[in-house]
């Protein structure tokens, strides 16, 4: 009797093993119930039915990576090169991501390998070292409309390298060494050009100054000479109204004053002139 009741809680414990299921967070089973689909599991404790239920599939809805491996693929100017990217993606139906496609990560990973041939072979060199964006963009359009039987959102593809040919990466070099060199000979050149402006600037501006001072001390000195002849006339009508009157100081001031300016005639001037310029 004993041994019917250890039999019938070993029995038991196995049943309530079986039929209990723990899911854990971001995952979620599929129920199959004598090999048909029967439902999902959410994340939690469930109970199934022992012996007629059991797990199908255990679906990450997580968002995963995977990486693209390297191939070689020609471009539509026949240039070899070779790529490799990664592809991030999530499955949203696990019913379908179980049982409507076999392998699921391999599948996505050769349909991004075909998607990538297919996208870059119809392009250019150029075009695929400069538009890694729109190339970008363009694979996961694809991808996630091919993808979306299989009830997965396919949320970034990125090409992590493109590795032209060797020829063409000298090539590509010396190119932009020629453009180096003629950037710095055009820049050589316009800063010698600029530099040949400022200093003709910097002359003229020194002549218009020259020029200006020139004629504002010529006109200083215009005026002084006028106010020094205004100031010697009005001494001469003043000494000349003296000698009218007979003043002795008045003459020998005047006479003195014909001697001096006779004495600075003669320095600007040779001494004939000076002499006739006197004698006058």
């Amino acid at each position: 009797m004993e041994y019917i009741v250890i039999v019938g809680i070993v029995l038991l414990v196995i049943v309530l093993r079986s039929s209990l299921v723990m899911v854990t967070q971001g995952y979620k089973f599929t129920v199959e119930r004598l090999g048909e689909y029967k439902g999902t599991l959410e994340p939690g404790l469930t109970f199934i039915i022992p012996f007629f239920d059991r797990i199908g599939a255990k679906i990450n809805m997580k968002e995963q990576v995977l990486d693209i491996q390297s191939q070689d693929v020609i471009t539509r100017d026949n240039a070899m090169v070779r790529t490799d990217g990664v592809v991030f993606f999530k499955i949203l139906e696990p019913q379908k991501a179980a049982y409507a496609i076999t392998d699921l990560e391999a599948s996505i990973v050769r349909l991004v390998q075909t998607n990538i041939r297919t996208v870059m072979g119809s392009m250019e060199m150029d075009e695929l070292l400069s538009q890694r964006d729109a190339i970008n963009i363009k694979l996961l359009s694809v991808m996630d409309d091919a993808t979306g039987p299989w009830g997965v959102k396919v949320t970034r593809v990125e090409i992590r390298d493109i590795a032209p040919p060797q020829n063409m990466v000298e090539a590509m070099a010396r190119q932009m060494k020629a453009e180096r060199d003629k950037r710095a000979v055009i820049l050589e050149a316009e800063g010698i050009k600029q530099a040949e402006i400022l200093k003709a600037d910097g002359l003229k501006q020194a002549t218009i100054l020259n020029a200006e001072g020139l004629k504002e001390a010529a006109y200083r000195e215009a005026e002084a000479r006028e106010r020094q002849g205004q100031a010697e006339a009005k001494a001469t009508e003043v000494v000349s109204r003296a000698v009218e009157n007979g003043s002795l100081q008045a003459l020998s001031y005047f006479i003195g004053l014909k001697s001096y300016r006779c004495r600075q005639q003669r320095k600007p001037q040779s001494n004939r002139n000076a002499i006739t310029s006197c004698g006058r």
